[in-house]
């Protein structure tokens, strides 16, 4: 479903995490064994979904023959108040996994809705929002998949797809010249590096860079970096990005956007599952 994802994997290691050794002891004592359950997934606010198929495996694990209907796909914008999909089966089962999937559609739905507000806000300016590195460990592929389906492009996915040379590689190496140098001479084809001054912008350039990513540099200085590398290699703004300040960035002219606080800082979509005497279609 997801390049990279083991969403059977997930799915074990989530649950495991909920029932523990004991189960869940709640639904197993108030809940009859032959009960059965008819609920509707809905949305709070508006929002941009993710995760929802995700969360549907929750549901499928514990109960196979749960019925359930999506009524909207990952990346579509809801309403508040709209249902997201509709489900029936065994009681004692789908209660078991609400947590865990509401969990996981609504920490992946924020980030999709917190991403979409930042494209947004440079819409019609010809920048690209791109994600980070700054994760939830172990759920990097996740987070940058909710990033997609908000409108942003994935930067790097690790430390392997690229050469990313920041302030503590130069510091050890001795300056931005030599170690993007020595990326370039270990056959690396996409240099990244990061400078914070304009006169680090040559240096870099004639050394083999490819991309380079303008670190906490005020609009002005951005416009200026954006004219003295004159398109020769992509630009990347980046560091303390809000959206407040993030239009202003783009009008600069650089071509990406790079904002940590999309996996970061994206608050939890308020997504609930409500019981709803109907079957999953919609029907008595």
């Amino acid at each position: 479903m997801i390049a990279g994802f083991d969403l059977d994997a997930f799915v074990t290691a989530v649950l495991a995490e909920d029932l523990g050794e004991g189960g869940d002891v709640t639904s197993a004592a108030v809940i009859p064994a032959e009960a059965r359950f008819a609920g509707a997934m809905d949305s709070r606010d508006g929002i941009t979904v993710a995760g929802l198929e995700i969360a549907a495996a929750f549901f499928r694990r514990l109960d196979p023959q749960v019925e359930i209907v999506s009524l909207v796909a990952d990346g579509d914008r809801v309403a508040a108040g709209d249902d997201l999909m509709r489900l029936a089966g065994n009681a004692r089962a789908l209660l078991t996994a609400e947590r865990s999937a509401l969990n996981t559609v609504q920490h992946l739905s924020g980030i999709a809705t917190l991403t979409h507000a930042y494209v947004e806000r440079i819409a019609g300016t010809g920048a690209t929002l791109l994600d980070t590195r700054k994760t939830v460990p172990g759920l990097r592929v996740l987070e940058k998949y909710a990033t997609r389906m908000g409108g942003a492009k994935n930067h790097r996915m690790g430390l392997w797809d690229a050469a990313m040379i920041k302030d503590n590689h130069v510091a050890v190496a001795g300056s931005v010249g030599e170690a993007t140098r020595r990326a370039r001479d270990a056959g690396i084809a996409e240099i990244i590096v990061e400078v914070d001054r304009i006169n680090q912008i040559a240096p870099a350039l004639d050394a083999g860079a490819t991309h380079l990513l303008l670190d906490n540099m005020p609009p002005a200085m951005l416009h200026d970096a954006v004219a003295l590398v004159d398109g020769r290699v992509p630009t990347e703004a980046s560091g303390g990005v809000t959206l407040e300040t993030i239009r202003g960035i783009a009008e600069t002219g650089v071509t990406y956007i790079s904002v940590g606080r999309l996996t970061q800082s994206a608050p939890a979509a308020d997504i609930g599952l409500d019981f709803a005497p109907q079957g999953p279609g919609g029907g008595a």
